[in-house]
């Protein structure tokens, strides 16, 4: 039996190694699998450097063919399909007009094949019906929503956070608590799924990823298909250069939760 933790860099995920590496999971996890869609900002990789040394389990590292972004700049030019759901013009009840592939295929994908090589499957060779694998997810209460059991009978998912009760917020106070960094946000710097908390966030504090998704946006105009159906990043389908993300707090009000925002993401685990 292989136990394995899917490990995404962000709150959730990184709280739930540092809790196995202290013993507060059980059973350890032999090994921590992160996908890497190559679009990270480079507070995620920094942040799973320092990860990587605190955990007594090996973190593999994987990456579907050269990575989303790579595959991404390539559709543009080719105008082929691209994995992401872009905001259009032309369908606004929706919200999407590309299919949405890109979790499937750069998260889930590449980590299952790294599982059938752990296991020393050949291609194309059959793991059975039978658990031989234990997968712990990082998904905390307030996205018990995402639960959801593996495709593969051959694979148990758990989600230890959902047993232990722990929301996102209560992971952070863990990781503070003991005395760890708080993970950045993980998410592609370009994922349409951004909030406006998020890209007014990045806009302020990380203006490198905002400028790369800018210039990403400012490419997607270039679909030759999309010649009378632009597509955006942004709900509002304006170039994400022009959007204004000012909020109550850039009014001069004052925030009465005391809280931080946080983004919850849609695979920011």
């Amino acid at each position: 039996m292989l136990t394995i933790l899917s490990l995404g860099a962000g709150v959730q995920s990184s709280t739930l190694a540092l809790m196995a590496a202290k013993g507060e999971i059980k059973p350890m996890p032999d090994c921590a699998i992160f996908a890497d869609t190559g679009a990270e900002p480079q507070g995620v990789y920094d942040y799973l450097d320092w990860l990587e040394k605190q955990l007594p389990f090996p973190v593999h590292r994987v990456m579907e063919g050269k990575g989303l972004k790579v595959k991404l700049n390539k559709s543009i030019k080719e105008n082929t399909f691209a994995p992401i759901p872009f905001f259009s013009e032309s369908d606004k009840e929706s919200g999407g007009l590309l299919r949405r592939h890109c979790t499937a295929d750069y998260k889930i994908t590449p980590i299952r094949k790294k599982i059938r090589e752990l296991l020393g499957l050949k291609k194309g060779e059959r793991a059975g019906k039978e658990v031989r694998v234990i997968q712990y997810i990082g998904i905390s209460t307030d996205e018990a929503s995402r639960m959801k059991p593996s495709r593969d009978k051959w694979i148990e998912s758990r989600w230890p956070l959902i047993d232990k009760r722990i929301s996102r917020f209560q992971c952070m106070a863990w990781i503070k608590a003991n005395g760890f960094p708080v993970p950045a946000k993980s998410a592609c710097t370009f994922c349409p799924y951004h909030d406006d908390a998020l890209w007014r966030d990045m806009k302020i504090n990380d203006p490198k990823s905002f400028s790369e998704a800018v210039e990403m946006d400012n490419s997607l105009r270039d679909f030759r298909t999309s010649k009378n159906n632009k597509v955006y990043l942004h709900r509002s389908r304006q170039p994400l250069a022009e959007v204004d993300f000012r909020n109550a707090e850039d009014a001069g009000q004052t925030r009465l939760d005391g809280f931080d925002e946080e983004c919850e993401g849609m695979c920011g685990l």
